[in-house]
């Protein structure tokens, strides 16, 4: 996700969890809506068998090396934002709420220190928003108070670096605007979300997972001449990014990408018919 450069963070990307909208009140009875209405956590790997169970071991693996070198460095930001970092990816595999809350609130700790030290730091402010995304999963309505400061860090790290994470803090901002409820119950916002969107994939124009999002907004929202328009452009994308992106550290995001691209070119078919 998150480097000392301004696209990456040693070249791992985050995940985003996919889920199917319902009403606000279903989606707050089952406990997860914020986590659902980000679309910040990938799914399409939950049901990979073996390779998943690979994940998460790295995740796990590179969830202990960062606490380690946290705990060692109290005052190095890297640190405290890398370990944030690793606390999102292995919250991710978490099979219970207690478990995915204390490796959350852990994050959310190690940033905000971050933040509170420096207000100009992207990846603290970055992270500090992905780890309150894990953190609103354990939640109910009690999410919806969450979604504030979601929106406020990402806001923030936009503002300091917007090309952070292949354009990131957009991505994010418009995949909250997406799928949150609409005022008065939240900040959904059709308008927003097609301004940060797009706007992510002005930014990196190369980065795969931008324009999956804005596809699916697309979609979502019936517009067949964008989804022509942005299918071209996936299609040219895809092939030069898999030369790009490449090693393990990718293939997750490869996983959960491939799935999403079929499903893409699926339902744009039925769209066009």
């Amino acid at each position: 996700m998150i480097a000392t450069n301004n696209s990456a963070v040693n070249g791992r990307p985050p995940r985003r969890k996919r889920f199917e909208q319902g009403d606000l009140k279903s989606m707050a009875q089952s406990g997860g809506w914020c986590l659902r209405a980000l679309g910040l956590f990938a799914a399409g790997w939950l049901c990979l068998g073996e390779e998943s169970s690979a994940f998460a071991k790295r995740a796990e693996q590179n969830y202990q090396e960062a606490r380690k070198k946290f705990h060692t460095h109290t005052n190095d930001a890297e640190a405290a934002w890398q370990f944030g970092r690793a606390c999102f990816d292995w919250a991710d595999f978490a099979k219970k709420d207690a478990q995915r809350e204390a490796i959350a609130n852990q994050g959310i700790a190690a940033c905000r220190r971050v933040v509170a030290r420096d207000p100009k730091s992207a990846p603290g402010h970055y992270f500090l928003a992905m780890d309150l995304g894990q953190l609103a999963q354990t939640k109910t309505l009690g999410a919806l108070g969450i979604v504030d400061e979601m929106e406020r860090e990402f806001s923030a790290a936009g503002d300091v670096d917007p090309k952070f994470d292949y354009a990131g803090p957009d991505r994010n901002l418009g995949l909250l605007y997406f799928q949150a409820p609409g005022w008065p119950a939240s900040i959904g916002s059709k308008s927003r979300a097609r301004k940060h969107l797009e706007r992510a994939v002005a930014l990196a124009p190369d980065y795969p997972e931008n324009h999956l999002c804005l596809l699916e907004a697309y979609l979502k929202w019936g517009e067949s001449k964008n989804v022509q328009r942005e299918l071209k452009a996936a299609e040219e994308v895809l092939p030069k990014a898999r030369k790009e992106f490449t090693g393990k550290a990718w293939e997750q995001s490869w996983a959960d990408w491939d799935k999403r691209w079929k499903k893409i070119r699926e339902k744009a078919g039925e769209l066009m018919k």
